[in-house]
């Protein structure tokens, strides 16, 4: 059996010969060991996503310093103060409170965190973010002007776990509309409000063809055969 380094080099050599240029792959490397990711980080990834501020600050520390770390999970307004000094970029940012303290911890650490908005599409209670009009109704009242530390740079979403691709295709579209709408609205003269992070192992194609440039990848690079 081929040794689970090399069988990591080859999904990351394999996915990424088939996204487009200008998508950014994003290893999801939570759940897995310092070695996993040493061996992407081997095979030439550079991006990585973490979903607990805990298991980031220990991986960030014991690996090189040139990888992008990116925070994907559920965050905790008490545990942003661990990534904020050095977080490439956070997924899921869900409430104009959490962009408050994200921007209040940026400030500490004399930094422009740069964020995406969370948007719930999935047909799933458990998963977190603004609705769509929420998400408009915030950016329209402006507070967020006012954050000096923090940069919005796009929107994230999940669709929902279901094998009904023509129902995530859909969900995908809406959300990439949706971008196009805010980008028009309140980013149009910001070159820096251009990520859509769309997209898992099961359905980032489709999320590619609908708009996503930030794909996360987990169990189709990482999980054991």
């Amino acid at each position: 059996m081929k040794q689970y380094s090399n069988i990591i080099a080859e999904r990351i050599e394999k996915i990424s010969a088939t996204l487009p240029q200008g998508v950014t792959l994003i290893a999801v490397s939570k759940y897995h060991p310092v070695e996993a990711v040493a061996a992407a980080y081997a095979a030439g990834q550079r991006h990585f996503g973490e979903s607990k501020a805990q298991d980031l600050v220990k991986k960030h520390e014991a690996l090189p310093e040139d990888i992008f770390w990116h925070f994907i999970g559920h965050l905790q307004s008490n545990k942003i103060k661990y990534i904020a000094p050095f977080i490439h970029l956070i997924h899921s940012i869900d409430s104009l409170r959490l962009l408050q303290e994200v921007n209040k911890q940026g400030a500490k650490v004399g930094r422009k965190i740069p964020c995406l908005l969370q948007i719930h599409i999935a047909q799933e209670e458990t998963k977190f973010g603004f609705t769509p009009q929420e998400c408009i109704n915030m950016l329209a009242a402006g507070e967020w002007r006012a954050l000096d530390n923090i940069e919005i740079r796009g929107l994230m979403c999940m669709a929902s776990n279901t094998d009904d691709e023509q129902q995530i295709r859909a969900e995908f579209a809406t959300v990439n509309k949706l971008f196009h709408t805010i980008k028009e609205r309140f980013f149009a003269e910001s070159e820096q409000f251009s990520v859509l992070s769309a997209g898992m192992s099961d359905d980032y194609p489709i999320a590619i063809e609908e708009g996503s440039n930030h794909v996360r990848v987990g169990s189709a690079i990482f999980a054991m055969e």
